[in-house]
């Protein structure tokens, strides 16, 4: 059995890892020129961390994994507000999860699924076609492939799904916020190592994160749905312009950065996540977005579950389409529903508001509460 998967992302290396796993030749399409790295820190557990550690590659993830030592509330100036601990950071994770990198995981993925597949980077899909036997896609190199499956976890704006599920447009659900990371050259001397600093205010978040090896990732994340239309970098520097502390330092580690992620804060709303032999994977099948936090263990989890309905139907792919689908579906609802509420409470525009959604953190802080939480924590593990 063969699978084309277009996007060398998170779902679609782990997809290609899977399928390998079960004894499926695969094709990796990738429209970069070459793997990228970096992106924000996520909270990796859940049906991910059980598909990594099923697929072998969960030491190897926990090993690149970084711990905040301390989580500092900023103003706008700079000043200190309040701060987390680390060990309360902690008590508000399970033991079955972990902080690491978005690219990380893409690393670790890419190392174990490199020998056992192709990988064809600077190449995008352009047709595909398919009947009951297999399906075939054009690609932009010029090339026709065939194959049992075609994976389409090509990200947010799916080539694959504009073409065989119509437009982005129809599926879209635009969040109203804008988010621009990169990842600076060298950790600034107002950050400590392991630490992370965040300030919110306005309808804008800012936050620099240390997350080890010497690498900070810079994040920026504000609200579109008041006349901001987030269509260029350049703009960043008049929306943070008032901040302090190290927020001009990281503007302008704008200018020199080598990748910036920039796109809109959306979900993508599918009603139905397989046509035929083809199925969406990952964010171009519905992008629970940051708000939920959940969207690389979604990733890792949902190839997984791909791979063992695979294996259980055998040669009946849209069989194994189906069950997979069934299965899946409703968690992803669940989170989709989470990242909807919580963005109606990220970087609130009013001042009360803001201190209202900080309350329980600045309470975790204080010191009665905050060892009561870490002897939880201390209990649990």
């Amino acid at each position: 059995m063969r699978a084309i998967i277009i996007g060398a992302g998170i779902a679609g290396l782990a997809a290609a890892l899977r399928l390998h796993q079960a004894g499926w030749e695969t094709l990796v399409v990738e429209r970069a020129p070459q793997r990228r790295g970096g992106g924000y820190g996520v909270t990796f557990g859940g049906i991910g961390y059980d598909g990594a550690e099923r697929m072998g590659i969960l030491p190897e993830l926990r090993r690149r994994a970084f711990v905040t030592r301390e989580l500092v509330y900023r103003k706008p100036s700079g000043e200190r507000r309040f701060a987390l601990s680390g060990e309360t950071i902690a008590a508000t994770m399970g033991r079955k999860s972990f902080t690491i990198l978005r690219g990380d995981i893409e690393a670790v993925l890419y190392e174990a699924v490199a020998e056992h597949t192709t990988i064809r980077f600077g190449t995008t899909l352009t047709a595909v076609e398919q009947d009951t036997d297999e399906v075939r896609v054009t690609l932009s190199d010029g090339r026709t492939e065939r194959a049992d499956l075609l994976i389409g976890a090509d990200g947010l704006h799916s080539a694959t799904r504009a073409l065989v599920f119509g437009p982005e447009e129809d599926y879209r659900l635009d969040l109203g916020h804008r988010v621009a990371v990169y990842m600076l050259k060298e950790r600034p001397e107002g950050l400590p190592a392991g630490t992370t600093g965040s300030i919110s205010a306005g309808g804008r978040t800012f936050a620099l994160m240390s997350v080890g090896d010497g690498r900070t990732a810079a994040f920026f994340g504000y609200r579109t749905d008041g006349g901001r239309a987030g269509t260029s970098l350049e703009e960043l520097g008049e929306i943070y312009g008032d901040m302090g502390w190290l927020v001009p330092q990281a503007l302008d580690g704008l200018r020199t950065a080598e990748s910036v992620y920039f796109d809109s804060i959306s979900q993508m709303v599918v009603d139905r996540w397989s046509r035929g032999r083809v199925v969406l994977l990952g964010d171009a099948a519905w992008c629970v977005t940051l708000f939920a936090g959940y969207g690389s263990s979604l990733a890792v989890g949902g190839a997984d579950r791909l791979g063992a309905a695979l294996e259980r139907h055998g040669g009946d792919v849209p069989a194994a389409l189906a069950e997979w689908e069934a299965e899946l579906r409703p968690e992803v609802e669940k989170k989709q529903r989470l990242g909807r509420r919580v963005k109606g409470v990220y970087a609130p525009r009013n001042p009360l508001v803001l201190e209202l959604t900080q309350l329980p953190l600045r309470l975790s802080a204080w010191g009665p509460v905050r060892r009561l939480v870490e002897r939880k924590f201390q209990l649990a593990g």
